[in-house]
């Protein structure tokens, strides 16, 4: 173990983007590719690199993907004494432990199930929020998890509390959010006053109108640029977001790997501009207003869903849609599932969000939507709901004046044609 602690090279650098960071570059993984991020020292509890590196005076977050540490340190830290110490405590821990992160850390790529989100949420809550939260006579747990949108319920003294939704945003999401990065947005379902839910208001006037999410977070200055009609973003700041490191992501966006996207608000929110950038396993968010000011904000489900499809199964059903003839087609999602072997419960959900992500794709290159060829039933010419909600979140649902049907008609007939010139 020794040999593997003086072998393991450490280059160390700060951020030009943001002096409180730096991010310290291994010549191998931590711990096989995993991505692992602690907002504080108690979120390092089973994870001895944290926690080493937290030990040391002027520490105040840890991030690490991949090969890659990043240590942002407190405002009175100081890099010339820091720099040295984090080095040893990250060679000592890695050359004394074999899960330097812990065991329930993600590795890239891997995707957790609402019921893992689930899980993993509460563990946080009962071990750094509920502790706290107890003493004031309240409680906070998980009511229900779909779509990485977690469902939250606050009982005793925290219910009908005016500070609750301050303790939401202040601490409890906080500590969510850095332990479990696939969380999409967060809601207050606690019934604070009877009958309503808090996450929405409703005057004598109108329906309810939604809040501002839960996930609103200021980025900091001088993060996102503006030049020449393009934003541009820091690597260093964005890269950790989407699961990587700067270099990574820099060849990333050159590749195509990573996608960005744009949108200008209308209406109510005529000035404002919203950035989407996709890697294939992360999506990350932003809204940035008239004056420059950002903030991230809960991507769109679109989005989400497309990057957290399995890769390889995207890939499988692309292959065997484009190995079908102009005969074949179309077929159903059950259909599809069973051709890939795919019996289990969830498995045309599965199916559903690959397909989507092939509709990513599509959609980037201008290619007719290979997703048109399956149907919800055979013989009703018109595509599933989930198609056309995909098609519209992409730019590419139907015409003004076309309804679905010939909308989904046009994509089929685009698809089947490719087909046919392949046979």
């Amino acid at each position: 173990m020794s040999d593997m602690t003086t072998q393991l090279r450490i280059r160390a650098g700060t951020s030009p983007a943001d002096p409180h960071s730096m991010r310290f570059e291994l010549d191998r993984d931590v711990q096989g590719g995993a991505l692992a991020s602690f907002a504080d020292a108690a979120s390092a509890h089973d994870a001895p690199l944290a926690k080493a590196i937290f030990a040391i005076v002027g520490v105040k977050t840890v991030d690490v993907s991949g090969a890659v540490v990043t240590v942002v340190k407190t405002d009175d830290g100081n890099w010339d004494a820091l720099k040295h110490l984090i080095a040893a405590a990250i060679r000592s821990s890695m050359s004394q432990s074999s899960a330097p992160l812990g065991q329930a850390v993600r590795i890239a790529g891997q995707a957790r199930t609402d019921d893992e989100i689930r899980l993993a949420v509460q563990d946080v809550l009962d071990r750094q929020a509920n502790p706290a939260i107890a003493s004031h006579g309240g409680h906070v747990s998980v009511t229900n998890v779909q779509d990485g949108v977690v469902s939250m319920l606050m009982s005793g003294g925290c219910q009908g509390c005016a500070s609750s939704a301050a303790t939401l945003r202040g601490g409890v999401e906080s500590m969510i959010r850095a332990a479990v990065p696939e969380v999409r947005d967060i809601i207050d379902v606690t019934d604070h006053a009877a009958g309503a839910t808090p996450y929405y208001s409703a005057g004598s006037d109108g329906p309810a109108t939604p809040k501002r999410p839960l996930l609103y977070r200021p980025v900091p200055p001088d993060m996102i640029m503006r030049e020449d009609g393009q934003f541009l973003i820091s690597p260093d700041y964005l890269a950790p977001r989407l699961g990587m490191d700067a270099a990574t992501l820099r060849a990333a966006m050159q590749s195509g790997e990573v996608v960005s996207q744009s949108e200008s608000g209308t209406g109510a929110d005529a000035g404002k501009t919203r950035l989407i950038l996709r890697s294939s396993t992360r999506v990350w968010a932003a809204e940035i207003a008239a004056d420059g000011s950002a903030h991230e904000i809960p991507a769109p489900r679109a989005a989400t869903n497309a990057a957290t499809a399995s890769t390889a199964l995207r890939d499988r059903i692309r292959v065997h849609l484009a190995g079908l003839t102009a005969a074949d087609v179309p077929v159903t999602y059950g259909q599809l599932a069973r051709a890939l072997g795919l019996y289990m419960p969830g498995s045309i959900a599965k199916v559903t969000q690959a397909l989507e992500a092939t509709m990513v794709e599509d959609a980037e290159t201008g290619a007719p939507f290979l997703a048109a060829l399956v149907v919800g039933r055979l013989g009703d010419g018109e595509g599933a709901k989930g198609f056309h909600q995909q098609a519209r979140a992409l730019g590419r649902g139907a015409a003004p004046g076309e309804d679905e049907r010939s909308y989904h008609q046009r994509e089929f007939t685009g698809a089947a044609a490719l087909l046919a010139a392949q046979t």
